[in-house]
């Protein structure tokens, strides 16, 4: 059972959902799906919410597909989630072995078939391939937002639309900074170039899942150490986000009864504008925004260097 969301990022709220998996590697057993089943039950016992009603979480998933469908008509939205989310915020509830031997045949699959990454001119290292599937996801979150506005006239729009201006967001900066990780371990150019003609897929994929063994706001802070002279900007990212999982775990109720969170879910679309609870959360993200503007969109420094050669073109 593998877990993502909210509760491997170590940000689990009152109101957050268990999005779970039951992974299998190997040969499917028929008991299998009766596992599934007893999952369900355990966390409706316990009063938990389920996962959301794509489908794409509480379910049984097989490894085949998130190692070999990876691009192409086969390669679902579905499972481009599973298996990038897998990658970047993924804990295994129970015995791990499975876990671990998915996540490296997945990176072996973006690894061992990236030439430019051992072979190619470039000075940078970075896994282009395993980086545009990371790309891929997040414009795909984007587009997914406008489908599920226009398929949930209900609401959601402000919850969801916070969400991923900062934790979907924040989910994007993991996996670019695990893929900068490649390069920027290394602080001798010929080092960096040695290393990296012979190969080393595996010792690259150890390396690789130490980084991803942390959560998401941790890999971002310890990106970030270096960077002294941005200290302004680094406070401004990370209280932004501390105020946002704030909001959504603020369980006093407001004068409609509803806590922070019920109201941006329920929030009518035509009364955006004039509530001060969304325009609280709006400023939220905008000060995320900023912090992020300021430290990756500059050429100054070897991070904002490789945001823009690869976060951009």
């Amino acid at each position: 059972m593998v877990v993502v969301g909210s509760l491997a990022r170590e940000e689990f709220t009152p109101g957050s959902d268990i999005d779970w998996t039951l992974v299998l590697d190997g040969m499917s057993r028929p008991q299998d799906e009766q596992l599934a089943r007893d999952i369900r039950v355990a966390l409706t016992s316990i009063n938990k919410k389920q996962p959301g009603r794509e489908g794409v979480f509480g379910t049984l998933v097989s490894s085949h597909d998130l190692i070999h469908r990876i691009g192409g008509e086969t390669d679902t939205n579905a499972n481009t989630t599973r298996r990038i989310l897998l990658l970047l915020e993924s804990v295994a509830i129970g015995r791990p072995d499975a876990h671990g031997r998915v996540l490296n045949n997945i990176l072996y699959r973006y690894l061992e078939e990236d030439r430019g990454l051992w072979f190619g001119s470039n000075q940078s290292k970075v896994p282009r391939f395993l980086f545009n599937d990371v790309a891929r996801y997040w414009r795909t979150m984007a587009v997914d937002f406008a489908y599920k506005q226009r398929t949930r006239p209900e609401g959601g729009f402000v919850l969801r639309n916070t969400k991923l201006r900062m934790s979907r967001k924040l989910l994007f900066l993991t996996g670019m900074l695990t893929c900068f990780d490649c390069h920027t371990r290394f602080t001798d150019q010929e080092e960096r170039r040695d290393f990296y003609k012979q190969k080393p897929v595996e010792a690259v994929i150890s390396r690789l899942r130490d980084v991803l063994a942390k959560p998401p706001l941790e890999i971002l802070a310890l990106s970030l150490v270096p960077y002294a002279q941005f200290d302004e900007a680094i406070k401004r990212l990370f209280t932004a986000y501390n105020d946002f999982v704030g909001m959504i775990a603020d369980e006093v109720p407001l004068t409609n009864g509803r806590t922070k969170r019920e109201h941006l879910d329920q929030l009518a679309v035509e009364d955006i504008e004039n509530d001060p609870i969304a325009s609280e959360a709006r400023e939220i993200s905008h000060q995320f925004r900023d912090g992020i503007t300021e430290l990756f969109l500059t050429k100054d420094t070897e991070l904002g260097r490789l945001t823009l050669e690869y976060g951009v073109f």
